[in-house]
């Protein structure tokens, strides 16, 4: 299953419209506390999320995962990325960092590559 944590509505909808159409399973959170909360962290195979969301961010979020020792493929979503916080969360084990808008196509071979690793 894939995890979708983005506070944007169209973009949580939009990723998983996009998933479901290539035939993944995917299941969107309102924020990072949603996605904890929900117990689904170990039924996840690929986890897409948002930097900067309110409340715990998507690199909070990845601390937390790392310190509970639950490794998940991280692939990171963000309109304000810059190289520092893609070398923090690239070094904290994420598998890719996109900045928005992205290609759809590239999002998906990230996402295929997460779950098979």
């Amino acid at each position: 299953m894939v995890a979708i944590v983005d506070d944007d509505d169209s973009m949580r909808s939009a990723l998983q419209g996009l998933l479901k159409a290539v035939g993944l399973p995917a299941q969107a959170f309102a924020s990072a506390e949603e996605f904890l909360n929900s117990g689904q962290q170990h039924q996840t195979g690929c986890l897409i999320a948002d930097i900067r969301m309110p409340g715990m961010s998507g690199l909070e979020l990845q601390a937390k995962l790392n310190d509970e020792r639950c490794r998940i493929p991280t692939i990171f979503i963000t309109a304000h990325g810059d190289a520092q916080m893609r070398m923090q969360a690239l070094r904290a084990g994420a598998v890719e960092f996109l900045a928005k808008p992205f290609d759809d196509e590239a999002l998906l071979e990230s996402v295929r590559a997460a779950l098979e690793s």
